[in-house]
């Protein structure tokens, strides 16, 4: 009964999940192994879109609101990509 576990066979399927949105509208922007590698990038993230505020008041653009939440591997489609940090300035969030 105590036999020995494989932990090569043991896989925990969680990542953590940066998670871009405007309105209704949500889109993972990246996918991480730990919570603190997300939220250093939730953070870079959120300093681009304070850095390009101006802009997007003067053309009238929605700023993303970024999140980290727990994500599964399933749960990602399967043509994902990650959403690059300015992509927002291109009208390119979804």
């Amino acid at each position: 009964m105590n036999q020995p576990i494989d932990l090569g066979k043991v896989r925990d399927d969680t990542l953590w999940a940066v998670v871009a949105s405007i309105g209704r509208t949500n889109r993972v922007a990246e996918v991480f192994s730990n919570r603190a590698a997300a939220l250093a990038d939730r953070a870079w993230r959120e300093q681009q879109v304070m850095a390009y505020a101006s802009f997007l008041r003067t053309s009238r653009q929605p700023a993303p609101n970024y999140t980290v939440r727990p994500i599964r591997r399933a749960e990602l489609p399967r043509s994902w990509r990650p959403l690059p940090a300015l992509g927002f300035l291109h009208g390119k969030l979804i």
